[in-house]
């Protein structure tokens, strides 16, 4: 089954006071471009992801967003040590120069000091990050599940539409094929004629270098090899469908000898039927190209 580059999914989930959000989303690309915006302090988390969209996609451009934030925590209150020894400290040498200066203080009270900044202080709860890795991961595998099931799911609509258009462009070519065959007779006498008239206006000149002049516009003018050829490139598009898996450039490539031969059939036809034959190869060929740049 081919896949299509593009694709989306997002999920969220919760492990003790943290909440998240993903977003994984990727559009078409030239090879696979990974693009990750996760918390970097939660260890080995990103090198794990990457690893498992490598493996998971082999072109596209894909963005992984991970959001994480985290509920109020019950932590317990203490008394920061050093700050209140320091406030004592400085306590003490202030009464010791007011009463140096005649000024009475009020007594000073603990709730005073439980006012100050940096007196209580709030601990905060130790997280297991290890665990938390492991569930963020188990949950990437499943969202990664659905991102690809999307991408799957287009991909066999893009199969579907190329086939479709495999039979129109086998069709143009037996079409092409055809009306080559008609027209072999008339190319005959028409060569014949003129040979005959350039002989019969031409005195001295080299009759076996007229025939051939004359014949190597006749190879040129016969489409045989490019039909063929057309008929060829049908079956490869038609075995790499089949295939599946990451075949986007090989059909890309393969999109490249269609024109080819398109281009070449109409330069050598000679004929407006055939023309326009080859006119509307070209189009179908160019259609197909389109949807060959959103395959994997």
């Amino acid at each position: 089954m081919i896949r299509s580059m593009t694709g989306f999914a997002a999920g969220s989930g919760s492990y003790e006071t943290w909440n998240w959000s993903w977003e994984l989303r990727a559009v078409n690309g030239k090879g696979l471009d990974l693009r990750l915006r996760v918390p970097d302090w939660i260890d080995g988390l990103e090198t794990a992801l990457r690893k498992a969209l490598t493996a998971a996609a082999a072109r596209g451009n894909i963005t992984c967003n991970l959001r994480i934030s985290r509920s109020e925590s019950d932590g317990a209150l203490q008394v920061n040590t050093a700050q209140v020894d320091a406030l004592l400290a400085a306590l003490h040498q202030i009464e010791a120069r007011a009463m140096d200066a005649g000024v009475s203080l009020a007594p000073s009270r603990a709730t005073d000091l439980l006012t100050l900044r940096g007196v209580l202080e709030q601990t905060e709860d130790t997280q297991d990050t290890d665990g938390l890795r492991s569930t963020l991961l188990a949950e990437f595998t499943e969202l990664l599940t659905k991102f690809n099931a999307m991408r799957e799911a287009e991909g066999a609509a893009l199969a579907q539409v190329m086939q479709d258009q495999l039979i129109e462009i086998e069709t143009l070519s037996n079409k092409a094929a055809a009306l080559a065959e008609t027209r072999k007779d008339d190319m005959a006498a028409a060569l014949k004629r003129n040979l005959a008239r350039v002989l019969d206006n031409s005195d001295g000149t080299d009759a076996d270098r007229v025939a051939q002049e004359l014949a190597l516009i006749a190879v040129k003018s016969d489409v045989t090899e490019e039909i063929d050829r057309l008929a060829v490139h049908v079956t490869a598009a038609r075995d790499l469908l089949e295939q599946g898996g990451p075949v986007g450039r090989k059909l890309d490539f393969l999109m490249q000898e269609f024109n080819r031969e398109a281009n070449t059939l109409c330069s050598k036809a000679q004929s407006s039927e055939l023309t326009t034959v080859g006119l509307a190869l070209k189009a179908v060929i160019d259609q197909m190209r389109e949807q060959v740049q959103n395959v994997e």
